[in-house]
């Protein structure tokens, strides 16, 4: 399976996610410039985080112009997979590729902090590797990781069972004290109607080496490849 990581100019997680797909699950990984239009060999895009074009404008606002960008919309049309990780998910979501918008946190700090998350679904390739109603633990690190939608995209979202990690308190309640940041419905990542494109705040990246003392993130990309049947070390 072949993976592709976007870099933009301010990208500063893309050789985070290089070392967990090429490094640890070996494999095939290619860093895709942002000015690059042919993605026709991966199977995987991922967009990390960062400040793509320095976060000019508004948050994902220039990314969503990049010809990389515009390959990736089609790449998702074929139904191959696509991730958007913090600033990702801002990407994904100026692009129209996923509902809603990310905004300033509730307290309008950056906040850089290891959170707990619900997996809210398990029958797709990104959650199957672990249990409905799990507690898993992540980094984050955002000033505009609240996630915003009227009432209306968020009935549809929680109708479709679009929302695929919710932040909660460790015990697993999705109330205000286990949100860091103010998203509606404790909203941590949705994907689209189809399954195939991901976005979320949290960096699973930060937690797949055993070395860093915590690999809750790891399984979001083994149970993609092991729906794919690729080997996984």
């Amino acid at each position: 399976m072949k993976f592709g990581i976007i870099v933009f100019p301010g990208s500063n997680c893309d050789r985070d996610i290089a070392m967990v797909v090429r490094d640890l699950l070996h494999q095939p990984t290619r860093m895709v410039w942002h000015e690059d239009s042919d993605l026709s060999d991966l199977d995987v895009v991922i967009i990390p985080g960062g400040f793509s074009y320095g976060d000019y404008l508004r948050c994902g606002a220039i990314a969503r112009f990049s010809p990389a960008l515009q390959a990736t919309l089609k790449h998702a049309e074929q139904g191959k997979f696509v991730m958007g990780v913090c600033n990702g998910f801002q990407v994904l979501t100026e692009a129209g590729l996923l509902p809603g918008a990310l905004v300033r946190n509730r307290d309008l700090h950056f906040i850089c902090d290891r959170v707990s998350l619900r997996v809210e679904r398990t029958d797709l390739p990104w959650t199957q590797n672990y249990r409905k109603a799990q507690v898993i633990t992540l980094p984050i690190a955002h000033g505009e990781g609240c996630y915003y939608a009227d009432s209306q995209t968020l009935a549809e979202l929680e109708a479709n069972h679009q929302v695929l990690f919710r932040y909660c308190t460790t015990a697993g309640e999705a109330i205000a004290s286990g949100n860091p940041n103010g998203s509606l419905h404790n909203i941590a990542g949705i994907c689209n109607r189809q399954g195939n494109v991901l976005g979320m705040m949290p960096h699973p990246e930060r937690a797949a080496d055993p070395m860093l003392g915590n690999t809750d993130g790891i399984n979001l990309f083994k149970g993609l490849l092991a729906l794919t049947g690729a080997a996984v070390a």
